[in-house]
Formats: C-alpha cells, sequence, structure tokens
C-alpha cells in the first residue's frame, strides 16, 4: 500500500490536482506492472514445449466439440418435428438416430478434450509452483542480511505461500479459460450467424456488456486482492511471532492481547474478503441479468420467425442451446477476472523478490581464497547500516591477526563490536577501508571459500528441530561420528550428550528450547570447531557458560588455535584478558588497546571496566560465603 501524505486544511484545494496525478500514476504504475508479472507467467508456460501446447490444443477442440452440440441437437429437434407431422418412415428413424447418435459422440469428445485440458492445465500449475517455490527459496538463500534486516520473515512466507498459489492457478482459472471463451464466443458467433444474422448478434449481444463488467470487476478485484495479500503478510507475522515467542507470551499472561490484536487483523481480512464477495457476485449477477436477457430476445425474435415460417423449430434450438453454452463460461467471468487480477498481485509480490540482485555477491571474476598464514586485517574500515547514511557505526578500525595470535575485543553495548563480527565473513560489505586475509580484499574472493575459512560463533544461537548429531554435524552432514564426538568434547558437551537416552540421537526442540542457554552456546561452539577454519570469531559466544567451563573450553582450544586466528569479542573481561591485543571500542572507535596488563596499566576505560567487574565478583564471592556461613 502507498502511503500519502496529508495536506493541511488550507493547502488542499492546491494539492488536489497533483494527489490526484500521483495516484493515477501510480495505480498506472501497478496496473503496467501487473499486465508484465502476466506476460512473464505466460513465457514461464511455454517452457513447458509439450504440455502447454497441448493444453492450448485441447481447450480449442473442447470448445470446437462444445459448439457442435446445439447444431446437432437442432437437427434432431427438426427430424422429431418431422416424425410428428408426417408418418415415421425408415428414412425419418434413421435420421433421428443418426442426429441422437452425434451429440452424443460430440458430447463425449467435448468431455474427454475438457478433461485434458484440464489435466494439462493443472500438471503445468503444479510444475510452476514447484519451479517459483525452489526459485523463491534460492533467492532467500542468496539474499543479503541487509535485505532481512528490513524485511519481516511472514511477509515472506506468505510470499512463499499465497502468492505462489495465486500464480500457479492463473494457466488453469486464467489463461486456459479466456482461450475456451474466446473460441466459444469468437467460432460460436461465426459458425451460428450464417444462418440468421439478427439472431446471432442477439446471441453474443450481452457478451460487451459482461466484459466491460469484467474489466471493472478486474480493476476492483485486483486493488483488493493486493490489499488481502498485504494483510495476510501481517496476519502471517503475528502467528509467527506469537509462537517464536510462547514461552514470553505465557510468561507474562499476555494471551488475551495476543488473541485481540490477531483477532483484529484477521478482522481486516475478512472485511477484505467480503467485499471482494461482494464485488465478485454483484458483477456475476449483472452479467447473468444481461444473459437472459438476450436469451428473452432470441427466444422472443426466434419465436416470431418460426411462426412466420423464415427458420424452423430445430433452428432457433441451435441458437437457444448455442446461449446455453455460453452460460457457463460467462458466469465464470467473475472468477476468471479474479484469477487474472490475483496472479497479477501475486506475480508482482513474487517477481518483486526473485528480481533482487544481492547486494552481497560474488564479483565476475572473483577467485578461491587461498590461506596460508590465516592472517586477518582490518585496514581503515569504516561501516555504517542501510538507512543510516552518514551516520557510521564503526569507524577507521585498524588490526591485525594472525594464526596462533588471539585480538580480544571489549565495549559497551552499540560500540560497533558485533559490527566487525558480521563483517569478517562479509556479511556486509564495509562502507571504506577494506579487509583482507592474507593480503587478499575479502571482496574478490568467493562467498564458499570466504565462509569456509571464517568460522562465526554468534551469541544468538539456532539450532534446528533434529538430533544433536545434526546440528554438531549441520556444516559437514557427512562427518564421521569420532568427529563430532571430538568438537562437543572441545565445547565442553560431550558428557552431557552423552548421558542421555538416546544420546547424539537425541531430538532438540524447536530453536533448541530443550536445552539450556550455555548448552546451546556450547553446541554452536561444536558446530563452528567441526569445521576447523582458519580465522576464528567468537561473538559473546560464552555469555551463558559459566566462567569454569568457558576455562574448560578455552583449554582445549589451545592445541587448535595454534593453525588459527582468534577473534574473542566480549562484554565479560575474563573470556579476554588472555588475548594477544585487546582492543577497547566506544561509540565505534577504538579508544584503547594494549595487552592485558598495558592496559590495566594505562588506568583508562579498560581499567575502570575491570575493577568494576573484579569488585562485583568479589562481592559476589563474599556473599556467597557469608551465606554458608550462616547456613
Amino acid at each position: 500500500m502507498d502511503a500519502t501524505p496529508t495536506a493541511s486544511p488550507q493547502s488542499s484545494t492546491n494539492s488536489a490536482p497533483s494527489h490526484t496525478a500521483t495516484l493515477v500514476g501510480s495505480m498506472e504504475g501497478r496496473y503496467g506492472e501487473g499486465a508484465r508479472a502476466l506476460i512473464r507467467i505466460v513465457r514461464m508456460a511455454c517452457r513447458y514445449p509439450v504440455r502447454f501446447p497441448l493444453a492450448i490444443g485441447t481447450v480449442v477442440a473442447a470448445g470446437v466439440f462444445q459448439l457442435l452440440i446445439p447444431r446437432y441437437l437442432g437437427r434432431a429437434v427438426d427430424n422429431a418435428t418431422g416424425m410428428l407431422t408426417q408418418a415415421a418412415t425408415v428414412e425419418a428413424q434413421d435420421a433421428l438416430w443418426s442426429a441422437a447418435f452425434l451429440v452424443i459422440a460430440v458430447t463425449v469428445l467435448r468431455g474427454l478434450f475438457t478433461l485434458a485440458h484440464n489435466y494439462f492445465g493443472e500438471t503445468i500449475g503444479q510444475s510452476l509452483g514447484y519451479e517459483l517455490r525452489l526459485a523463491f527459496f534460492e533467492k532467500l538463500q542468496r539474499l543479503s542480511f541487509s535485505y532481512h534486516d528490513r524485511i519481516h520473515s511472514g511477509d515472506l512466507i506468505t510470499r512463499g505461500m499465497l502468492d505462489i498459489e495465486g500464480v500457479k492457478r492463473f494457466i488453469e482459472t486464467g489463461i486456459l479459460r479466456v482461450i475456451l471463451l474466446a473460441v466459444l464466443i469468437g467460432v460460436g458467433a461465426w459458425m451460428y450467424m450464417g444462418h440468421d444474422i439478427v439472431l446471432g448478434l442477439l446471441c453474443v449481444s450481452f457478451v460487451p456488456f459482461a466484459l466491460w463488467r469484467g474489466m471493472v470487476f478486474r480493476l476492483r478485484v485486483r486493488a483488493l486482492w493486493r490489499e488481502l495479500q498485504e494483510r495476510m503478510s501481517v496476519l502471517t507475522r503475528i502467528m509467527e511471532e506469537n509462537l517464536g515467542g510462547t514461552r514470553v507470551v505465557r510468561a507474562f499472561s499476555a494471551q488475551k492481547f495476543e488473541m485481540k490484536k490477531f483477532n483484529e487483523w484477521q478482522q481486516r481480512c475478512l472485511d477484505i474478503s467480503l467485499q471482494r464477495a461482494d464485488v465478485r457476485y454483484v458483477n456475476t449477477s449483472l452479467m447473468t441479468f444481461s444473459y437472459y436477457i438476450a436469451m428473452a430476445l432470441v427466444l422472443w425474435v426466434g419465436g416470431l420467425r418460426v411462426i412466420a415460417g423464415t427458420i424452423t423449430v430445430g433452428e432457433l434450438t441451435q441458437f437457444l442451446a448455442f446461449m446455453t453454452v455460453l452460460q457457463m463460461p460467462i458466469r465464470q467471468i467473475g472468477m476468471v477476472v479474479s484469477g487474472i487480477a490475483r496472479a497479477s498481485v501475486s506475480g508482482v509480490r513474487m517477481f518483486e523478490i526473485l528480481d533482487i540482485d544481492p547486494a552481497i555477491r560474488d564479483k565476475p571474476d572473483a577467485r578461491e581464497l587461498v590461506v596460508s598464514e590465516a592472517r586477518l586485517a582490518f585496514e581503515d574500515v569504516s561501516f555504517a547500516y542501510d538507512g543510516f547514511a552518514g551516520e557510521h557505526t564503526i569507524s577507521h578500525i585498524s588490526f591485525a591477526v594472525k594464526a596462533g595470535e588471539t585480538l580480544g575485543i571489549v565495549g559497551p553495548p552499540g560500540s560497533g563490536k558485533s559490527t566487525i563480527a558480521n563483517l569478517i565473513p562479509r556479511f556486509y560489505d564495509v562502507t571504506d577501508g577494506r579487509i583482507t586475509i592474507d593480503g587478499q580484499d575479502i571482496r574478490d574472493v568467493t562467498l564458499d571459500s570466504l565462509r569456509a575459512h571464517v568460522g562465526v560463533v554468534q551469541q544468538d544461537t539456532f539450532l534446528f528441530t533434529t538430533e544433536i548429531r545434526n546440528n554438531v554435524a549441520y556444516g559437514d552432514p557427512w562427518a564421521e561420528q569420532d568427529k563430532v564426538e571430538d568438537a562437543t568434547g572441545t565445547a565442553q558437551l560431550h558428557d552431557y550428550v552423552a548421558g542421555l537416552p538416546a544420546a547424539y540421537e537425541t531430538m532438540v526442540g524447536e530453536r533448541g528450547v530443550s536445552l539450556s542457554g550455555g548448552q546451546r552456546q556450547r553446541l554452536s561452539i561444536a558446530r563452528s570447531v567441526l569445521l576447523t577454519p582458519r580465522v576464528m570469531v567468537f561473538d559473546d559466544s560464552t555469555a551463558a557458560i559459566d566462567a569454569g567451563t568457558e576455562l574448560r573450553i578455552r583449554e582445549a582450544l589451545k592445541e587448535v588455535n595454534k593453525t588459527r586466528a582468534t577473534v574473542i569479542i566480549s562484554h565479560r573481561l575474563s573470556s579476554l584478558m588472555h588475548a594477544d591485543e585487546i582492543l577497547f571500542l566506544d561509540g565505534g572507535r577504538i579508544v584503547e588497546r594494549g595487552g592485558h596488563m598495558e592496559l590495566l596499566a594505562k588506568n583508562g576505560r579498560y581499567r575502570a571496566l575491570f575493577d568494576l567487574q573484579m569488585g562485583a565478583a568479589k562481592d559476589g564471592a563474599k556473599d556467597a560465603m557469608g551465606d554458608d556461613a550462616h547456613a
């Protein structure tokens, strides 16, 4: 939905023309996009060189055979009428039987071809849906983090389900039904107008009115479809957030609030659906009414001609039967228009995603990253997130760390620590400066090779609903069990997992809810350790792990870290005071740097934080001793 500016009462008169022009331009743009989306869907259908022509051929054949039914039915009526006015000769009986046989034969053929075109239309639609789902999911895997920062996953889920459904149904409810309608009206008018041009014109006299109402219907229903899809996206978002945060909802007894919010948006969706139903059935009723008026005129004029002897009863029957053939397709114009409107809206929303060029992608001449010393260097790096132009999250950051060395980064919240972690695997591209590994700019190498050599253990761990083994071996599904156990042993998780009834085959609940925060973080560490990357980044990844376990993890990592460059980001100084160099960030800049003892000697920000944390630790220890003595 487009937001329109609110004008003040004093300026509303002057701004009306420009506002109207803007609105008209917006509508034209949308309908142009919709037309282009429909053309793209047709082109996609043309990629089925056997089924699509067969679908068109069978729908044309079904229409032609359907038009033959009135002709043979009229002949049968004339033959039967002739038998009533004269002796029932053998020739007259044979003619009647022949006409009856032809009616049955044509009806059977029409049914077979209808079955065929429905089958081909359905299979093409299903195949098209399969292609789109695959392309859509593949695109989501490549879209940059900056895109996912701006759009809610609930909206993407709606596009990946409802919008694809709207696109795939266009083949059957749109293209093929339009062709059938064109055959019935065009070929039918040509076939029957030769007998009596006046009756032929009366038979199709309602068509212009029906098409006009169909166009009005399409314009209205397309806007309603777009609004419905937008509201359904919000509804899906609410449901997804509620399910993902169900523990928070229950903890704060917010079920009533969530129900009210969900019901409010569900009511909004219902309102749009009811409006769409009103528009559809009003238009269908008007088109049906015009059809019956035309039929009454045919019956009146044709009846007069039968009385005058200009045409036979059978010929009048042909015209009436022809109109009966048109009745169902005309009634379905509303459904066809609705399908076209939905496909145009859904196609635009779908192709919006498919046409996006990922902000982070391989250069045409990108090469594989070759790592020897595993020297990671930030060279005067600055970065600003999209939408924050001019406000850098980090500014002029420079450092270097190589295999066997550890760099620690500490600072208050919002100082840019996690941004540095996200820039190393190139989740985002730097705004200024460059990042290199062994002298190679990470923008010049392939993403796959870069991320194979860079492991990031994030604070916010995500676990899949599968066995513990599969979660640990996610980056290498074919890893041997010994390798999986070594990784969990390094992360100090093996003993816990081995003690479970199903051990490594134990299912992890959705998002890892069956594990504690510390266990989830250790599993995430094991997942990264398994891959043996040459650059390892720990982004506050031990925040939920107790100090004793963290110390054991660090000791276990000492041997493997000899061949890795290690970056540890933490708010807890005990996690990084062993580092070769420590950076203290504030406001996106390095305000202090050096070794642990060197920074303490400076009596600056690092020393103040150290005294604060160590003081708190001592107070906690005293409190614990006091409680023990009291006990």
